[in-house]
C-alpha cells in the first residue's frame, strides 16, 4: 500500500540509528550564504595538516558528538519537510548555557555548516547568518526525505579554544527510499566538468589527494577562489558519517588541487569537492575505500583511491 511505503523522517532517522547508512552520492550545487568577507590567513578548519588549526585535544573524528570541549550544538529546527524551503536555526552554547557570539574567522567565515543525508545522496555546504544574540540561521530546500546529519565546523574566539566540529541529527519528513552507495571510482561528472581523483591515503597515515578539473577534454586552468581557496573537500565515512575537514596545499588556479589528510580508520567514504569556475560553485562527489593499516594495496580497491574521512579545504 502507498501508506506502507511512506516512511516518515522520524522512522528514517530511527532506522539510521540502528542500521548502517546506505550511502550514495551525487554532486549537488551547494547553497552559499550572503556573507562572504575576505578570508584571514588561517590554516583552515580542523583536520588541516599544513598550518591548520589544531583540535583542542585528541578526540574522535569530527561530527560524531553533539557536545565537546565545553561547547554544545543546539539545533532549534530538528525537523523539516522534503521539498519545502525552510529556515534552519541553531546555536552553539558554552558550558554555562550561553550562546556563543565570538568566533575566529576561517576561510572568510565564522562557521561552516555541512548537511548530508545518512544515505549520502544529499549534501550541502552552507554558510548561515549569525544574529547578534548568537542564533544562526540558513534557508534550505531538501528534495529527499530521510535521516540527515548536520555539522557545525568552527573555532570559538575564547582563549585556548581549538577547532571543533559538532554534529546533530535532522529529520526530513516525506516518502523515503534509500539508494545504494555508488561503486568506488576515480572520476566524477558535474555540469559538463570532469573531475579526476588521484593520490593515495591510508588509515592512520597522512597522504595526498589530487583532484584535477577539466571540461570538454581540456584542463581548467582558471579556477576561481572560493572562500579563499581553489577547492574545498569534505569526506564523510559511510555508516556513522564521521567527518574530516582539511584545506588545500599551496597551488595555482588549476587544473589540479591537492589536499593532505589522514583517514581515521579503514572503511568506505564519500568525498565532496567544491570548486568554483565562471562564477558558479559546483560539487563533484566520489566513493572511495580506505584499506586497513598495513594493507599493501594502499587502499586501491575496485578502481578506487584510498582516501580519508572528512572535510578537506
Amino acid at each position: 500500500m502507498n501508506n506502507a511505503l511512506r516512511i516518515t523522517a522520524f522512522a528514517a532517522a530511527l532506522a539510521a540509528t540502528f542500521g548502517t547508512a546506505y550511502g550514495v552520492g551525487r554532486g549537488v550545487d551547494p547553497l552559499v550564504a550572503a556573507e562572504d568577507r575576505p578570508a584571514q590567513q588561517h590554516g583552515g578548519h580542523g583536520g588541516g595538516e599544513e598550518g591548520g588549526a589544531k583540535p583542542a585535544a585528541d578526540h574522535a573524528p569530527g561530527g560524531l558528538q553533539i557536545s565537546e570541549g565545553g561547547y554544545t550544538l543546539d539545533l532549534a529546527t530538528p525537523t523539516v519537510r522534503a521539498g519545502a524551503r525552510t529556515e534552519i536555526r541553531f546555536a552553539v552554547k558554552d558550558d554555562s548555557g550561553r550562546k556563543v557570539t565570538a568566533y575566529q574567522r576561517e576561510h572568510g567565515k565564522e562557521l561552516h555548516f555541512i548537511l548530508a543525508s545518512t544515505d549520502l545522496t544529499q549534501y550541502r555546504h552552507l554558510h548561515p547568518v549569525r544574529a547578534a544574540d548568537g542564533t544562526w540561521s540558513t534557508p534550505v530546500d531538501l528534495p529527499e526525505a530521510g535521516g540527515y546529519r548536520v555539522f557545525a565546523d568552527f573555532t570559538p574566539a575564547a582563549a585556548g579554544a581549538g577547532n571543533l566540529t559538532l554534529g546533530a541529527d535532522l529529520a526530513v519528513s516525506g516518502a523515503y527510499r534509500p539508494a545504494a552507495l555508488p561503486a568506488p571510482g576515480t572520476t566524477a561528472e558535474v555540469d559538463g566538468y570532469r573531475v579526476a581523483l588521484g593520490g593515495e591515503l591510508r588509515a592512520g597515515r597522512s597522504g595526498e589527494l589530487k583532484l584535477s578539473v577539466s571540461r570538454n577534454g581540456r584542463p581548467v586552468t582558471d579556477l576561481q577562489p572560493y572562500l579563499g581557496a581553489y577547492g574545498h573537500l569534505v569526506a564523510l565515512r559511510s555508516g556513522d558519517l564521521a567527518y574530516l575537514h582539511v584545506h588545500p596545499n599551496e597551488g595555482g588556479p588549476g587544473p589540479e588541487v591537492s589536499f593532505t589528510a589522514t583517514a581515521p580508520s579503514a572503511g568506505t567514504y564519500r568525498l565532496f569537492l567544491d570548486f568554483k569556475h565562471e562564477g558558479k560553485v559546483r560539487t563533484a562527489a566520489f566513493t572511495v575505500r580506505v584499506a586497513e593499516p598495513g594493507n599493501d594495496d594502499g587502499g586501491h580497491q575496485e578502481g578506487g583511491t584510498g582516501a580519508p574521512a572528512g572535510h578537506a579545504h
